[in-house]
């Protein structure tokens, strides 16, 4: 009897084996996913962020030029740009 105990339980173990390897498989992925959501998510943003700072430069502002009129600099960039949006003209800037 422990002979045909021995093949059984060697039959067993492999379909064990072969039952829990996709199992484990689909952990991984599954796992793998809000990584690749939160990857996917900071890329986006950094996509908007880039946008909006081109858009910025292309009205006057420039993040590495003078900083005495830091503040006044990026609020009449920003204001073109909001004018733009609402068909507008800008008002005119001082430098």
């Amino acid at each position: 009897m422990n002979t045909r105990i021995a093949p059984l339980a060697v039959i067993a173990l492999s379909v064990a084996a072969f039952v829990a390897a996709p199992v484990a498989q689909a952990q991984d992925t599954a796992a793998s996913t809000p990584k690749q959501i939160k990857k996917a998510q900071s890329k986006e943003a950094r996509a908007k962020k880039n946008a909006e700072l081109k858009q910025l430069e292309q009205n006057g502002y420039n993040p590495a030029g003078e900083q005495t009129n830091y503040p006044q600099n990026l609020q009449n960039a920003q204001s073109k740009i909001n004018a733009q949006k609402a068909g507008k003209p800008a008002p005119a800037s001082t430098p």
